[in-house]
């Protein structure tokens, strides 16, 4: 079977949301692969963009720019976008509703997944985590998704 977003291909009943949760699991585990949670979170949901909304499918790419482009730690970006995205002040939401979903105007061809992530093991999580977010920015940016951003 393969995901309807991101086109993974999901082998032993595992679904991209059970490679997230692995991940997560990993994380937990070993406290020191937190060092990439963000740009993790990030990755499944620009792959998975009906998770978001168009607001927060936007958000997620500038986000994602900041962290590759700037070298942006978690820290710097809270701070800096701690106004905009603040629950009592903004007006858009970052998750979908029924009414509301983010997605792209053509369908993407990812060359890597959170499935291929966790493919390459515990060991290698945090140098994949990096290794996805790098291709998801040069894809995004490739079809002129991230111009003007």
């Amino acid at each position: 079977m393969k995901c309807p977003e991101c086109g993974a291909i999901w082998l032993d009943g595992n679904t991209c949301q059970d490679y997230f949760h692995q991940m997560l699991f990993w994380e937990n585990e070993n406290p020191e692969y937190g060092e990439v949670h963000h740009l993790m979170v990030l990755c499944y949901h620009l792959q998975h963009p009906g998770l978001l909304s168009p607001e927060g499918l936007h958000e997620a790419k500038n986000l994602l720019k900041e962290f590759l482009e700037c070298d942006s730690t978690p820290r710097q970006v809270r701070i800096s976008h701690r106004a905009d995205v603040d629950s009592g002040k903004r007006i858009w939401k970052i998750k979908a509703t029924e009414s509301s979903r983010g997605s792209y105007s053509k369908p993407m061809q990812w060359g890597m997944t959170a499935a291929d992530v966790v493919a390459g093991g515990k060991e290698n999580y945090c140098e994949n985590a990096r290794r996805w977010a790098r291709s998801i920015y040069e894809i995004l940016k490739d079809v002129g998704i991230l111009t003007g951003y």
